[in-house]
């Protein structure tokens, strides 16, 4: 029922079927949206076209009528031969870039032979160790031709030194190979805590990878600045974008206090995002996250290229979404998130697979996943118009609600110095822990429904083929490893070792040396000790 009392230019509605309305991070939610709800719009300043700052309605001209999004499928797991098969099956089914998972022994710098690798070994991600890994890694994949994306933050460093050796090797110069490392550590200490050093020295090692691939990789995205971790942790959707983007703000920052201009760099920045379920949340913080990082870049940083401007960013759908009961539904949760990832604007997309919340993906459910991108992109038409949502009442209020949520936080964290500061005072972290809080008690009293959860679930439940990784995988893996290690040049691994370390107590450069060691088959965790013994081990503060 609709009442005929119009104040304030709006219907005011009765018999609703629930007493409030909200999004899924507990934004509340008028019933109907009206050009009241945007008082002196300003079209140019506000949206403008796509491909022109502020960038709202994309950031470039064409979008998908030019190119689709890059279609990368997050895939790693058991050995590099295994994962190399998956790669070349992917890419076999139309995928267009590729993206690696690392097992957790790499991610926190140890080899596969370390005691505390065992039972961890290509469990959650493919094993590398040393360059022979890498090789196998990506052995008949031509890198001149392909893209790669690497989640890998603490050894980022050592990843990106390995990639570019493998290139050489293919006789690839790394002036010309492309990807993305994720290299963001300050998200660690936010919410997904792989971490190994402390912020400075950290921050130290990113900016010396910003000034070597300035120089010498030049179509090398540096770091992906990423909001993704942050929002699987709980954040909310404003909390993710206030977060991302004040991450982003100290690299920038770290590399001007380096000395180097910020047009050399700031075009190789990239981001990563959430995509959840909230539907039009989500297209309104991906098109708030564009106008922000371009006014920030232009009046903060005074940037000047175009390019510098522009936030390039990753999507993944939300692997929290993601649950056990009636797995096959999370085929429908990824296919909303996936099309609100495009309809606000992504440069590249990863969709889940229904199984990820039991194992790593089978062959069968990671090509539905792919399948997801393929039918949006092929099918649905939404690819056909540049940013179709632009102008929608709802839209253009609720991502002016999201830029102004996030800049509250923002200019919180600027009044405490910076996020640096505010890590240390445990500010996000905790705004982050009430947030999914809130939602958890949210579920519990089922304010908010997850089909098959708590609501319309079901005594039995589906059963589904999962992934299995063999022990044998393991035992292969530190055979290799220690192979290796007895096989090659060890003087020479020592003395690179030894100008890392000299590399590390000064102030050089450190890729040059990092690409030196791994060139002669020093392994990721003789690398990394060697940084933990100048640098020290992060010890993250009680928090209560």
């Amino acid at each position: 029922m609709v009442s005929k009392n119009k104040k304030d230019g709006k219907q005011r509605f009765s018999g609703t079927r629930l007493p409030r309305f909200s999004t899924l991070s507990d934004t509340e939610l008028d019933p109907v949206y009206t050009p009241s709800d945007l008082p002196g719009f300003d079209y140019d300043e506000r949206l403008g076209m796509p491909g022109v700052y502020p960038f709202t309605r994309g950031v470039y001209d064409t979008m998908y009528r030019g190119r689709l999004w890059t279609m990368r499928q997050f895939s790693g797991f058991g050995t590099a031969e295994e994962t190399n098969q998956r790669f070349k099956y992917l890419l076999a089914h139309g995928q267009t870039g590729l993206s690696v998972a690392f097992h957790m022994p790499t991610i926190m710098g140890y080899d596969s032979d370390h005691p505390r690798s065992a039972g961890e070994v290509g469990k959650c991600g493919v094993a590398i160790d040393t360059l022979r890994d890498m090789e196998m890694l990506f052995q008949d994949i031509p890198l001149d031709k392909i893209t790669t994306s690497m989640t890998i933050n603490a050894p980022a460093i050592v990843l990106l030194a390995m990639y570019i050796a493998v290139a050489e090797k293919q006789g690839v110069s790394p002036r010309v190979i492309s990807g993305t490392i994720q290299n963001d550590i300050l998200k660690e200490y936010i919410a997904q805590k792989s971490w190994i050093y402390p912020p400075q020295p950290s921050l130290r090692i990113i900016t010396d990878i910003f000034e070597y691939c300035t120089k010498n990789v030049p179509r090398w995205n540096t770091i992906s600045i990423s909001g993704y971790h942050i929002r699987e942790a709980g954040a909310t959707a404003a909390q993710e974008l206030a977060f991302t983007l004040a991450d982003g703000i100290s690299y920038v920052q770290a590399g001007n206090d380096r000395g180097l201009d910020v047009d050399d760099f700031a075009p190789r920045l990239s981001f990563f995002f959430d995509a959840h379920n909230d539907f039009f949340e989500e297209i309104a913080k991906f098109r708030a996250a564009r106008r922000m990082w371009a006014r920030i870049m232009k009046e903060r940083f005074h940037a000047q290229k175009e390019e510098s401007l522009r936030l390039r960013f990753h999507t993944q759908t939300a692997g929290c979404s993601l649950v056990a009961q009636q797995p096959m539904n999370n085929i429908v949760r990824v296919a909303l998130q996936a099309l609100a990832s495009v309809l606000g604007g992504t440069q590249s997309l990863h969709t889940n697979s229904m199984d990820e919340t039991l194992a790593l993906p089978t062959e069968q459910a990671v090509t539905v996943a792919l399948r997801t991108q393929q039918i949006i992109a092929e099918e649905s038409g939404v690819a056909n118009v540049i940013d179709p949502l632009g102008g929608s009442y709802f839209v253009e209020r609720f991502t002016d609600m999201m830029e102004q949520e996030a800049q509250n936080y923002i200019d919180k964290i600027d009044r405490m110095g910076g996020i640096v500061p505010a890590i240390e005072r445990g500010y996000p972290q905790m705004e982050i822990a009430d947030a999914a809080y809130r939602y958890q008690k949210q579920i519990e009293s089922r304010q908010k429904v997850v089909v098959g959860v708590n609501k319309y679930t079901m005594e039995e439940q589906d059963s589904i083929p999962t992934l299995t990784i063999r022990p044998e995988v393991e035992r292969s893996q530190i055979q290799r490893t220690q192979n290796i290690k007895v096989t090659r040049d060890t003087g020479k691994v020592q003395a690179s070792l030894d100008k890392l370390k000299a590399a590390a107590q000064g102030r050089d450069n450190l890729m040059p040396v990092v690409l030196d060691a791994v060139r002669a088959y020093a392994s990721i965790g003789e690398i990394m000790d060697v940084m933990r013994e100048v640098f020290g081990e992060y010890r993250d503060p009680a928090l209560f």
